[in-house]
């Protein structure tokens, strides 16, 4: 599991599935852009690293500032909090989804979250037996 910290976000299906739709619900859903993303650059840069999965390529940082059009400060920035999530990796400068599929990458998530909540689940119930909250 390589996930660390994601954002999960209940979305409402779109009226119109497109693949561009789609893309941006799974994005907003991860939690990678929402309201504060008014301009869509991490939802441009997202879907620049998804075609590069498809076509397995990797892509340093300046490629992805020029297919975007984005200055390379804003792209570091998105990259770094997908990163973070545990979506991008970063190997040699180059940045890549590093799983086989999109469903392989939730799968990773679903998992990463079960685990979370376990561990949760244990912490509640010890500090319920410690307190004697029935």
């Amino acid at each position: 599991m390589r996930i660390t910290k994601v954002t999960l976000v209940r979305q409402e299906s779109m009226a119109e599935e497109n693949v561009n739709n789609l893309l941006l619900l799974l994005g907003q859903s991860l939690g990678l852009f929402g309201y504060r993303d008014k301009d869509k650059s991490c939802y441009r840069i997202f879907i620049i690293l998804v075609r590069a999965l498809q076509a397995d390529v990797r892509l340093s940082s300046d490629e992805l500032a020029l297919q975007t059009g984005l200055s390379r400060g804003t792209v570091i920035h998105h990259l770094n909090r997908m990163m973070d999530a545990g979506i991008v990796t970063n190997f040699r400068n180059k940045y890549f989804i590093d799983y086989e599929n999109l469903e392989a990458l939730i799968a990773d998530i679903r998992k990463g979250v079960d685990e979370v909540f376990d561990q949760m689940s244990t912490l509640a119930k010890r500090i319920d037996s410690t307190l004697n909250i029935q």
